[in-house]
């Protein structure tokens, strides 16, 4: 049995020992990414039963959820430059370091981001980071509360200032609000299971948390924004699993939704299916690991449509992403799939480009719309605005007012007729 008692190690056989763990431990930690990339890779933890490395690395590794994030990030980052490796074992970086150089890092700035970190402290580190990548927002955190004392999300509409509007629709504002809850301590009521949410919200978003403050104010005076969030939940609830699986059916609706196309599942269907595998990806590996997934959840026929298979309750089943695009891999073969993914791939991009041209277009159509009747509005004879409107039309992504300015330019003086 290994003792941990080192009370009588010489000192310096001690101090000798520990810079040697530390060395094999930075050499251990680079293979250990090493494995942690080529797992990942392979995908191997969708055979063993997981949805993610993540949850391959929490579940099946038994490391804690920051350390898996961790290391996976560091992992990814090291596979797609290898210097890292080295770096790491080396000890010129820590495994913190890796972490937070990996989000930045390309093939451009590497080397540089890697020299520039190394021997540094975490906190010189991330001053460094902060001044070439300044930060956007706050990330989102969520933690237990412990049950005696708990911090209560309240943030009542007097507290944010003034009345909200009700035109919350007119509200778009994209620049970030964020909202500070005051902890306030409950000693007579215990809570064994709540949670401190500190996320950051857009500008939009608090102008309708305010509003729904106020119109809850006479059922939740205090503007509670924990009651106001479970009362939004719930109502969001509703609506998405309407979404999900349909209304109340009649058994016509159902046969017409049947026939309509093999891949349509009938809402009635979706529903069983749903209670009976208790929103859980239903795959299990072959040393019976069930998936844990709840999130991006499937319905995955049991016999492909392709070959036959019918949505029915007893031939149908939840699988999470992950598991469905495998037991696709198995029915059809890897390269396969690995084709129809690239092919989807393609036709979303396609479309997306085409959306974008014809937006653009539209676009395009309006402000040469708006030139003109500007410049008709401004005395100009119909032919000689049109000329001068298709010209502002030749400047690269401008805003109106630079196009009628061009318009303007154009035309000169002289060619402006009252």
């Amino acid at each position: 049995m290994q003792s941990y008692s080192l009370s009588q190690v010489l000192d310096a056989v001690l101090l000798r020992d520990l810079a040697g763990l530390i060395a094999r431990d930075r050499a251990t930690t680079a293979s250990l990414l090493a494995h942690i990339a080529e797992v990942d890779a392979r995908r191997l933890f969708v055979p063993a039963g997981y949805p993610s490395m993540h949850a391959y690395c929490v579940d099946e590794l038994r490391l804690s959820e920051d350390a898996a994030s961790k290391r996976i990030q560091a992992a990814r980052a090291a596979r797609r430059f290898p210097a890292l490796f080295t770096a790491l074992a080396e000890g010129r970086l820590h495994l913190t370091a890796v972490w937070l150089l990996a989000p930045h890092l390309t093939h451009e700035k590497a080397d540089e981001l890697i020299q520039t970190a190394t021997h540094k402290r975490k906190f010189e580190i991330e001053e460094m980071l902060a001044r070439r990548f300044p930060p956007f927002e706050a990330p989102a955190s969520l933690r237990p509360v412990p049950a005696v004392t708990f911090e209560l999300l309240q943030h009542a509409p007097e507290h944010v200032g003034g009345e909200p509007s009700p035109l919350v629709g007119k509200l778009g504002e994209h620049a970030l609000g964020h909202v500070e809850y005051p902890q306030v301590e409950m000693p007579q009521r215990h809570h064994s299971e709540r949670f401190f949410v500190q996320v950051t919200i857009e500008k939009s978003t608090h102008h309708k948390l305010r509003y729904a403050q106020a119109l809850l104010s006479h059922a939740v005076p205090t503007g509670d924004v924990a009651q106001v969030l479970d009362r939004a939940l719930d109502a969001l609830i509703v609506q998405l699993e309407k979404r999900k699986f349909g209304g109340a059916t009649t058994r016509q609706t159902q046969q017409r939704t049947t026939a309509v196309r093999r891949r349509c599942i009938p809402s009635h269907v979706r529903r069983a299916v749903w209670e009976r595998d208790q929103g859980q990806c239903t795959f299990v590996s072959a040393s019976g690991t069930r998936c844990k997934a709840r999130r991006l959840l499937e319905f995955d026929h049991v016999d492909p449509v392709a070959r036959g298979g019918r949505a029915t309750v007893d031939r149908m089943r939840l699988r999470c992403r992950a598991h469905n695009q495998y037991e696709a891999e198995r029915a059809f073969g890897a390269d396969f799939m690995r084709r129809k993914r690239h092919e989807a791939r393609v036709a979303a991009a396609e479309s997306r480009a085409r959306l974008a041209a014809e937006t653009q277009a539209r676009a395009a159509k309006e402000q040469f719309q708006d030139v003109l009747a500007g410049l008709r509005s401004l005395g100009c004879r119909s032919d000689e605005a049109r000329r001068a409107a298709e010209f502002s039309m030749t400047l690269q992504h401008a805003a109106l007012e630079e196009r009628m300015r061009a318009a303007l330019k154009f035309l000169g003086p002289e060619r402006m007729r009252s």
